[in-house]
């Protein structure tokens, strides 16, 4: 087990906006890979596979951080704020929805029953 923390940032673009959002996401790499505890980021697009099925979020960050720690002082830089603040929050932003979620590696027990 470790302390990493595993994050896939999802990205729904609002309709015709796709190419454009794609390139500003793009432009988030090179300095978040340059960050203290990021092991990686990586923007992919979404494709077409038999084995796979499609969904609303045809951009995707996939991201590894040292720890959690790592992870919230990338989310605390300026050029992230930003993009947050103009492309998802902004009505104007190429956004039309978002998901971040985190996971870790690491086994836990759960305090009730797990429903599947």
């Amino acid at each position: 087990m470790s302390t990493r923390v595993f994050v896939i940032a999802q990205f729904r673009p609002k309709a015709g906006k796709a190419a454009e959002l794609f390139e500003v996401l793009k432009a988030l790499e090179p300095d978040s890979l340059r960050e203290q505890g990021c092991i990686q980021y990586i923007l992919t697009r979404q494709i077409d596979h038999p084995s796979a099925s499609r969904t609303e979020y045809p951009i995707v960050f996939n991201e590894i951080w040292a720890d959690g720690e790592s992870w919230a002082a990338h989310g605390r830089r300026q050029q992230i704020k930003h993009f947050f603040e103009t492309q998802v929050s902004s009505p104007a932003g190429l956004v039309d929805d978002a998901i971040v979620t985190a996971y870790t590696d690491e086994g836990y027990e759960y305090d009730a029953p797990v429903f599947v």
